[in-house]
């Protein structure tokens, strides 16, 4: 619940393009060490509450059938594909499945950075969130309350970096703002009951600051500017793969938005 919504192979990929290879590297092991650390906590710490589920079940896409407490038969599962047809059907699911999940967060991510970068003086958040304890706790009371997912959220991190915005307290907001939102929240405390949940944001909370101030040291030691390093990972690639990419981004999210803005449509006229 904490490492998955924290990082994955999108947003690792889009931290590396639009932050610095510092951060593409802290944030998944922070991510990794947070969830760790959670889980152990809560281990030690959480009580025994049990949660009825149905046990002995396993279904199958090919069977489509519950098992009822025996194991399932792997033999008549298994379905042989080439190598080919195995990396073609990844990147078709990659392209059109994930992708259609992601476009319209990471476009509101990126529509919100610009409003960040272009309406929010760079003295008023420099001053504020430049660095040090204070400025994590602000970050981790934003990032705890609102959703926003990965993918979503490395964009206006770029931006609040650009205004002065630590490196630590950019990733406090990376780490919390896809893990705990006020829904998941409530799903969470039927799952581990309301002593797990304090358990869990307390871990968390804990680890994300901690994990920011570490990365403010190491970027302070080193002599790292984290503003003049934004964006410079992409800089790596030749300019006409960065354009074709951007162009192939730009292609692939004109569907999914397009029919989540018509849904959306006939949702409020059926209403």
């Amino acid at each position: 619940m904490i490492s998955t919504p924290e990082s994955g192979a999108d947003s690792i990929a889009v931290t590396w393009a639009l932050l610095d290879p510092v951060m593409t590297v802290a944030r998944p092991v922070a991510a990794f060490f947070s969830a760790f650390i959670a889980g152990i906590m809560e281990n030690v710490f959480g009580r025994d509450e049990h949660i009825d589920t149905k046990k002995g079940q396993c279904c199958s896409s090919h069977a489509q059938t519950a098992c009822q407490g025996q194991d399932c038969e792997a033999e008549n599962e298994a379905v042989h594909y080439t190598f080919l047809q195995k990396i073609s059907a990844g990147l078709l699911y990659a392209l059109k499945d994930v992708w259609a999940d992601l476009a319209g967060w990471f476009l509101l991510g990126i529509f919100l950075g610009g409003l960040i970068s272009a309406l929010i003086p760079s003295d008023l958040l420099a001053s504020h969130l430049g660095g040090g304890i204070g400025s994590m706790f602000v970050m981790l009371a934003a990032g705890i309350p609102i959703y926003i997912c990965a993918t979503a959220s490395t964009p206006v991190a770029a931006a609040l970096m650009m205004k002065g915005v630590s490196p630590g307290s950019a990733l406090v907001f990376l780490l919390t703002g896809p893990a705990t939102n006020m829904t998941s929240l409530s799903v969470i405390t039927g799952i581990l009951g309301k002593r797990g949940t304090v358990i869990y944001l307390l871990s968390l909370g804990g680890c994300a600051i901690m994990a920011g101030l570490l990365l403010d040291s190491f970027y302070l030691a080193f002599g790292i500017s984290a503003s003049a390093t934004i964006g410079q990972g992409a800089e790596m690639l030749p300019l006409w793969f960065r354009t074709s990419g951007a162009i192939l981004v730009l292609i692939l999210s004109v569907g999914p938005v397009w029919k989540r803005l018509i849904s959306s449509l006939h949702k409020k006229r059926t209403c």
